[in-house]
C-alpha cells in the first residue's frame, strides 16, 4: 500500500472529511513519528509494533560499479520491531 491508498481508504471510512483534511491527518501522523525518532525517541503503537532507531558504526565499503573502497560513515538507521498482536496476525 502507498500513502495515496491509504489517503483514499481513510477518506472512504470518514464521508465526513475531506481528502484534504484527510491527508493533512496522515501528514501529520507520519511527520510526528519521524520528528521523534530523529530526537532519539521511541514510538510504540500498541497491538503494531515499535519505531526506535539503531546506530551503525562507520565502516569501509565498496563501491559496486567501481570496485572502489569507499568509507562509510557512522549513522543512525530506522528500525521497525512488530508487536505480538501482529506476528500471530501474520502467522495464523
Amino acid at each position: 500500500m502507498i500513502r495515496s491508498e491509504l489517503v483514499q481508504l481513510l477518506a472512504d471510512d470518514n464521508p465526513e472529511l475531506s481528502a484534504r483534511e484527510v491527508e493533512k491527518i496522515v501528514s501529520v501522523f507520519f511527520d510526528e513519528i519521524v520528528q521523534r525518532l530523529a530526537e532519539n525517541g521511541r514510538v510504540e503503537l500498541r497491538g503494531f509494533g515499535a519505531f526506535s532507531t539503531r546506530s551503525r558504526d562507520s565502516r569501509v565499503g565498496r563501491n559496486p560499479r567501481t570496485g572502489e573502497t569507499v568509507t562509510v560513515s557512522a549513522k543512525r538507521v530506522p528500525y521497525f520491531k512488530p508487536g505480538k498482536e501482529m506476528r500471530l496476525r501474520l502467522n495464523v
